[in-house]
């Protein structure tokens, strides 16, 4: 009754895109995806097919999910991504069968441990996490504000200056992409990211259709920079205007001198003149730079938590 199969490249986009609208599609941070974004995501450079699988229940599809290495990864450490089963087929059994396998794939491929993430209103989704002794290992919170009142002297440095960013300039991008690296070389899960991944990003990444980077220069040396950016695709699937702080460093050397204060703030200024509402970001509980604190200061509230699960693969 169950088949559970390799994806094929080529032939399967839209049933992987038909999975993942019934399976995503009341989270408030997820839409639709198109067919046409489906193929832009496979031409990122980071994008493989090895451990994605589709599950077949009597021919029909049934649902999906991706054992996904990460090959410029240097630890032996695979994610479980994109669990999804239509909902005419849940309570067969089907998600469970499909972690089966991704566990499998991943450890047939030299994988010494496993990592996945849930909402933690997603109880079944815990529940079947935790009964493969999956454990957690950190947080992660979505927060957000409101735009309509931006703080100001609140300790920001006002000594630097904020430019934006030219992406359209390789020496930017490459700028952007040292920057990057060195800001996060500290963090859960950072490995080095490659110029091309970076350029992607910030230039062809299918959800955000309005992007914009600005550096913080400190005596004509950049010294951070704060990436935003607006998926209007979510805005109005959603029925709301939410515009995106997706990543903001500060060199080591030159924290806790109020740079990331004013990078926010500007972030904050950008997304509002381009008609939003509400400012949203993802942050680490366990961030080495305490980054929650300065988001809580600048009045972020907490939206929704999401929670780090690992389990050994012996």
């Amino acid at each position: 009754m169950l088949n559970i199969r390799p994806f094929r490249k080529g032939f399967d986009e839209e049933v992987f895109v038909s999975i993942f609208n019934a399976s995503f599609g009341d989270y408030d941070d997820i839409r639709s995806m198109t067919l046409e974004e489906m193929k832009k995501t496979e031409e990122a450079p980071n994008f493989n097919t090895d451990g994605m699988f589709i599950a077949e229940w009597n021919g029909e599809t049934a649902g999906m999910i991706n054992a996904y290495i990460d090959k410029l990864r240097e630890e032996e450490k695979g994610f479980i991504q994109r669990l999804g089963v239509l909902p005419k087929f849940r309570g067969k059994g089907i998600a469970k069968k499909l972690v089966e396998k991704a566990l499998e794939s991943l450890k047939r491929r030299g994988m010494k441990l496993a990592e996945t993430w849930a909402q933690t209103d997603r109880e079944g989704c815990i529940h079947l996490f935790e009964s493969f002794g999956f454990k957690k290992v950190r947080s992660t919170n979505i927060m957000k504000i409101n735009l309509n009142f931006i703080p100001s002297n609140i300790r920001e440095n006002k000594e630097i200056t904020i430019r934006k960013a030219q992406l359209r300039d390789d020496s930017e991008i490459a700028l952007i992409n040292w920057l990057d690296n060195e800001v996060f070389k500290e963090h859960f899960n950072y490995r080095p990211k490659p110029i091309e991944e970076t350029r992607y990003v910030l230039l062809e990444m299918p959800w955000f259709n309005k992007q914009a980077a600005f550096l913080a220069v400190l005596k004509n040396e950049p010294v951070g920079f704060v990436a935003v950016g607006i998926d209007e695709g979510l805005n109005t699937e959603k029925n709301v205007r939410y515009g995106w702080i997706l990543d903001i460093g500060v060199l080591k050397p030159n924290r806790r001198k109020g740079i990331g204060t004013a990078l926010m703030l500007e972030a904050m200024r950008v997304l509002k003149a381009q008609e939003t509402e509400d400012a949203l970001l993802y942050v680490d509980d366990m961030n080495p730079t305490n980054a929650i604190k300065l988001y809580e200061k600048l009045g972020f509230k907490t939206m929704r938590k999401n929670v780090i699960y690992q389990l050994p693969l012996t």
